[in-house]
């Protein structure tokens, strides 16, 4: 396994290199460092990196920025924050991060965090790949809530939402509050009509009544519901490019 530590401080980022290479929870593994986004994005170019411990504070720059970039791939590395910060926690967690570890580091933490990413990758490729096939053929996507299963049109979905941990999906006819995560929304919606817009949200090309300009250069979408959603600057090209702007 590949791992990036991404960290400006070069004591932390040698601290953190040392408890994962302690670490038994995963035993092969070939360890990275950058102290900015700009370097980690080099190393992302040259090697297939696996699993990025990823500080949110970067100098001038913003660890969930690059995040948000990593969440356009098809196939993202894993996350987890590694940070001196605890009240990103939330926000982290709505990106479908695999954990959150708070500094100063301890063994047993970083064992546990790891412990966490290989259940995540031991689950078998095939099994993956089959259900990714349903997903992208099926034209139904079923929720589960409190009482009952709900079975909904694919091409009724407007868009799916995180905030404060709970996942708002919107259809032509309701909203439905969930438990699930973005990540849970993004692996049933995989065809191409389709697309996340901003670290917290998915919609449906097909329900984009307007595209307007928004602050910093970016844009707003507005569905045919009437809701309005911000686009993230990281999401604004390819949304550009789907659309024909």
């Amino acid at each position: 396994m590949n791992i990036l530590i991404v960290d400006d401080e070069a004591l932390a980022r040698e601290e953190l290199k040392y408890l994962v290479k302690q670490s038994l929870s995963i035993k092969d593994k070939a360890i990275f460092l950058a102290e900015d986004v700009h370097e980690a994005q080099d190393i992302l170019l040259k090697k297939k990196i696996d699993l990025i411990f990823l500080d949110i504070s970067l100098n001038d720059e913003n660890g969930f920025d690059l995040a948000d970039e990593l969440n356009q791939l098809a196939h993202p590395p894993l996350v987890i924050f590694a940070t001196a910060y605890d009240e990103y926690a939330v926000q982290a967690f709505e990106i479908d991060a695999v954990d959150y570890i708070l500094k100063p580091f301890e063994q047993g933490r970083i064992d546990k965090a790891l412990a966490k990413v290989a259940k995540l990758i031991a689950v078998p490729k095939k099994h993956e790949e089959v259900g990714q096939t349903e997903h992208k053929t099926n034209e139904f996507i079923t929720i589960n809530l409190v009482d009952r299963g709900i079975v909904l049109k694919k091409s009724d979905i407007v868009a799916g939402t995180i905030e404060q941990g709970e996942l708002t999906l919107t259809t032509l006819q309701h909203e439905y509050k969930l438990k699930n995560t973005l990540a849970w929304l993004k692996s049933r919606l995989t065809d191409e009509r389709f697309i996340q817009i901003h670290r917290n949200t998915m919609v449906n090309l097909m329900q984009i009544k307007e595209v307007q300009p928004w602050f910093n250069h970016t844009a707003l979408v507005i569905m045919t519901t009437g809701l309005k959603f911000p686009v993230g600057r990281s999401y604004l090209k390819k949304l550009n490019m789907k659309l024909g702007l």
